[in-house]
């Protein structure tokens, strides 16, 4: 039924107001990112600026080991995104595809491991980390990654495959195809703003952790969410320094965002029409 004017324009406000809200707290960090120490604690806080500093971005960007912490951050989170993938994508295959004893059960399981909090594994895992001699090591670190967000995306590519219907896989394979080359050539290319949009969540899942990291890894070994803690010290909080460092912090996940947000947008809209 087509809304009226009225309804439309109301649509609108609420829209609007809270995009304001959902906005405002990023803003509030870039505005405080900018300023001087007295202004950050002045009880007269200005939400719009009059003058601005990159002091600030100067001080995070030259903390020790900046870029080692974020070359550290890169290689885990980036390999335990495209570990998930491979390893998802697999699975979520064969979940769809294949009739086996003992299927239903393994997706309950799976849908189990997404909902069971991190923290109750940070025992079980700190002890195979240490046995396997894996402590303070980025590899290590990766597979931890890796085994904690594999059940979300194996979850999210099994409905995108389950989108796909398998008489396009039949038909490629009458035309000469192997089972193999259909799913190349037919499924992969369609479960594509699936991958996409797995990958988003998996890669800000990662990115931000900050648990383990602490935990596990000393020395150059750490990744950015450690270096964004260094700011507070036993003398106070840097407050100009953390949300600098944030912002510098945000900016990874926000190219990776708009790298691919075309298709992000086109595989939640496929995910909630066809999961």
């Amino acid at each position: 039924m087509k809304k009226s004017l009225s309804q439309r324009v109301v649509l609108s406000v609420v829209g609007v107001l809270v995009a304001l809200v959902i906005v405002f707290p990023t803003y509030w960090m870039f505005v405080t990112s900018l300023k001087t120490p007295g202004e950050i604690l002045s009880p007269k806080y200005d939400l719009i600026p009059f003058s601005a500093t990159f002091e600030n971005f100067a001080s995070a960007l030259s903390k020790e080991n900046f870029a080692v912490y974020l070359t550290n951050s890169l290689i885990v989170t980036l390999g335990a995104v495209l570990c998930a993938l491979i390893a998802g994508t697999l699975a979520a295959i064969a979940l769809s595809r294949l009739r086996f004893l003992g299927r239903k059960g393994f997706l309950v399981l799976i849908m189990v491991a997404q909902l069971a909090p991190v923290a109750t594994l940070f025992i079980p895992l700190f002890l195979l980390m240490r046995d396997a001699g894996l402590i303070n090591t980025l590899p290590g670190l990766m597979l931890i990654y890796f085994a904690t967000t594999l059940p979300f995306t194996v979850w999210m590519l099994y409905g995108f495959v389950n989108g796909i219907p398998y008489d396009l896989e039949e038909a490629a394979m009458i035309d000469g195809c192997s089972q193999l080359g259909a799913f190349r050539r037919v499924t992969l290319p369609l479960l594509g703003p699936g991958l996409v949009t797995t990958s988003v969540f998996s890669f800000i899942t990662a990115w931000n952790e900050f648990l383990f990291a602490v935990v596990l890894m000393k020395g150059d070994k750490q990744t950015l969410p450690v270096w964004l803690a260094s700011f507070r010290t036993a003398f106070g909080t840097d407050w100009g320094g953390v949300m600098a460092g944030s912002v510098i912090y945000a900016i990874p996940a926000l190219v990776f965002f708009l790298i691919v947000q075309r298709k992000l947008v086109a595989g939640v809209a496929a995910g909630a029409v066809k999961g």
